[in-house]
């Protein structure tokens, strides 16, 4: 069924309005005083749990498209993009902001303590240029540079599980279940890859003769 311009911008709206929503909810809990005995660190977790299945949503995208034999789901990969980089930045600031109360003496004091402080900072910066190309007047002005450059977004997967498995201090079942996840879509990309390739391979060269 051939959905017309209007009906895929329909479903971008709803897209939006449901990636929001999460951010939403977390607004309203903290203003109704609903997020526990530590607002700040369930504000501070709940927001990072998104940036990471955002990342996660939006590296399942492409595998989804060959799955469906549809191209239809990347339609969706730039906003997904976006709202990962959306949440990590609100997850960051309140760690800054909130918990460390903008005190860049106790950032640079704690980062020794705690590496996954670091290794957070280090996500976060890849994910900046990302964000900053992700419109297609980038991709045009880039050219094979911005799929390259896009490439990082595997990179910034892996450190974001990595930065919350160093994050919890017991139970680590949450980060086990999104590092397998991340595993099973960056392993079904390798696959794909060395599948073409391999492809590539078998084809016969044409032979110039002199």
């Amino acid at each position: 069924m051939r959905i017309p311009k209007k009906g895929w911008a329909l479903i971008k709206i709803i897209i939006f309005l449901l990636s929001l929503s999460p951010f939403l909810l977390l607004v309203n809990a903290t203003l109704q005083d609903r997020l526990g005995a530590n607002p700040i660190q369930e504000l501070h977790f709940s927001l990072g749990d998104w940036a990471l299945r955002f990342l996660c949503i939006g590296l399942a995208l492409t595998p989804l498209k060959k799955t469906l034999k549809q191209s239809w789901p990347v339609r969706f990969r730039r906003m997904i993009g976006l709202y990962a980089f959306f949440y990590a930045t609100m997850h960051l600031t309140v760690y800054i902001v909130l918990d460390l109360s903008l005190s860049w003496e106790a950032l640079i004091d704690e980062v020794p303590k705690s590496p996954y402080i670091l290794l957070g900072i280090f996500t976060y910066l890849l994910l900046i240029p990302l964000a900053f190309t992700s419109t297609k007047a980038m991709q045009k002005y880039l050219g094979k540079r911005w799929i390259q450059l896009h490439r990082l977004v595997y990179v910034a997967n892996i450190s974001a599980v990595i930065h919350y498995l160093w994050l919890v201090k017991s139970d680590i079942s949450d980060p086990l279940l999104y590092a397998s996840i991340i595993f099973i879509l960056l392993s079904a990309r390798i696959f794909s890859y060395l599948k073409r390739k391999s492809a590539s391979s078998k084809r016969p060269h044409n032979i110039v003769k002199t």
